[in-house]
């Protein structure tokens, strides 16, 4: 029995010391587990205090680089804007090169091209649209309309030759190309037509007038600092000389060329038609622009249509006219010009830079935006001249004076802008060069700053 009872005991005993030692090792359990949850919630809030110190960074970060973008966006978009400009006058250029070609193809020498009512009319005008028109029909029918096939009897077939080996000898440059010699043409025949210069002129003189603005820059290549040519002419106006050059050997064929001695008495060897092309051609020269308009100046209070003097003078300063004539046209028709003919310049000086040459400040594209590259030159150079002209024909204020004040007003207003966006761009600029000091001064550690305001009381004690 007692062993039974002993027995019953010791059982309960060890059933007792279990339940405790269970107990025992759940608390253990239970205190080691909230130690892991304390450790874990521990490092949540040091991760979350981490996390705010780094939101601050980034913040203070994101608020500099806002102001960066905010200071440099103006400049990044003038950049790209002007490179999607550059893009797209490129590829405009190659789609009218390409419309260049159709309409040279489709000019048949056997087909008589009829204008309609409304082109006649609107070909008469300064305000012109060539970028809109099939130019070789244009000029055929300028040279119809004048009368010059018929009194100096050329050959249609033969002036649809002519004209041809004039397109295929302008180069496809973005601004002295095939598509300038019809408006400087154009704009002549619109004088032409305008200042009835055929009751004034001879009809040798008219076709004088339009054949030297059609030839006025052949075979130009897109550049002026051409040393060969230069060479060749002494530095006697090297392209205009070319030009002259290049338009009697255009063609060797009488049937393909108006300018070859025939029996008619056309521009020749042998003729003053062809001494009077030359003579023009050259006066385009931009050097001589002071000296022809000085001469101009002195004979048109007095002009004289009866002196061969007064008249060839005249001439001059026609064909002048008409080759700087763009920003008579409407803006849409003429600021296109100013695109094509920036960016030539820039294609040379950017190659006068490659090679270490000299660049010219009116062609660095650093420096020249439209409104500098177009108020000097109409205010000082195109309206001068045209207010001389208006002298003697004062029917062209309206038409082509006025629209130069115009475009001179308008170019700078645009400036004035351009400006006052400069001067924002360099206040802010500024604003943002002291703000960066200003942090990376908040950036330098206490200790070091310490150290710096120490050496400085210690400078100053010893100094005392």
């Amino acid at each position: 029995m007692l062993t039974a009872a002993h027995s019953s005991l010791a059982g309960k005993r060890d059933h007792v010391l279990l339940c405790l030692s269970c107990t025992s090792l759940t608390a253990a359990y239970k205190e080691e587990l909230f130690q892991n949850v304390l450790t874990q919630v521990a490092e949540q809030f040091s991760r979350a205090f981490k996390i705010n110190e780094l939101k601050t960074e980034v913040t203070n970060r994101l608020a500099m680089l806002e102001k960066r973008v905010e200071l440099e966006g103006m400049r990044v978009v003038e950049i790209e804007k002007c490179r999607s400009d550059i893009k797209k006058l490129r590829e405009e250029m190659a789609s009218r090169n390409n419309r260049s070609q159709n309409n040279r193809k489709h000019f048949s020498l056997h087909t008589v091209y009829h204008l309609s009512k409304e082109t006649v009319e609107a070909l008469r005008q300064p305000t012109f649209d060539a970028w809109q028109w099939s130019l070789m029909s244009c000029l055929e029918h300028m040279y119809h309309d004048l009368g010059l096939v018929k009194d100096f009897n050329i050959n249609p077939i033969t002036l649809k030759r002519w004209l041809l080996c004039i397109h295929d000898n302008y180069r496809n440059n973005p601004f002295h190309n095939f598509r300038h010699c019809f408006c400087v043409t154009q704009m002549m025949y619109s004088m032409i037509c305008l200042c009835s210069l055929q009751e004034k002129f001879t009809q040798v003189d008219i076709l004088i007038l339009m054949t030297a603005a059609v030839c006025h820059d052949l075979d130009h290549p897109g550049y002026n600092n051409t040393t060969e040519l230069a060479v060749r002419y002494n530095d006697i106006s090297p392209l205009e000389n070319h030009h002259c050059a290049v338009a009697f050997q255009i063609s060797p064929s009488p049937t393909a060329n108006i300018l070859l001695p025939t029996s008619t008495p056309r521009p020749s060897a042998d003729t003053p038609g062809r001494a009077g092309t030359i003579t023009l051609i050259l006066a385009t020269d931009m050097a001589r622009h002071g000296e022809i308009l000085d001469s101009f100046k002195q004979k048109v209070d007095c002009f004289d249509y009866t002196d061969e003097e007064h008249v060839t003078c005249l001439k001059m300063v026609l064909i002048k006219c008409c080759d700087i004539s763009n920003e008579v046209r409407p803006m849409e028709v003429a600021e296109p010009w100013v695109d094509c003919l920036l960016e030539e310049y820039f294609m040379q000086s950017d190659r006068e830079k490659a090679e270490g040459l000299p660049v010219a400040p009116f062609m660095d594209r650093e420096k020249v935006t439209k409104p500098t590259a177009q108020i000097g030159f109409i205010k000082f150079v195109l309206i001068p001249m045209f207010e001389t002209v208006m002298k003697l024909f004062p029917q062209i204020e309206e038409v082509m004076v006025q629209p130069l004040r115009e475009s001179r007003d308008r170019y700078e207003e645009l400036k004035q802008i351009d400006d006052a966006m400069n001067e924002k761009k360099s206040e802010n600029l500024t604003n943002g060069r002291e703000e960066e000091v200003a942090e990376s001064f908040k950036q330098v550690s206490y200790s070091t700053g310490f150290q710096f305001l120490l050496s400085l009381n210690f400078s100053c004690i010893h100094i005392n």
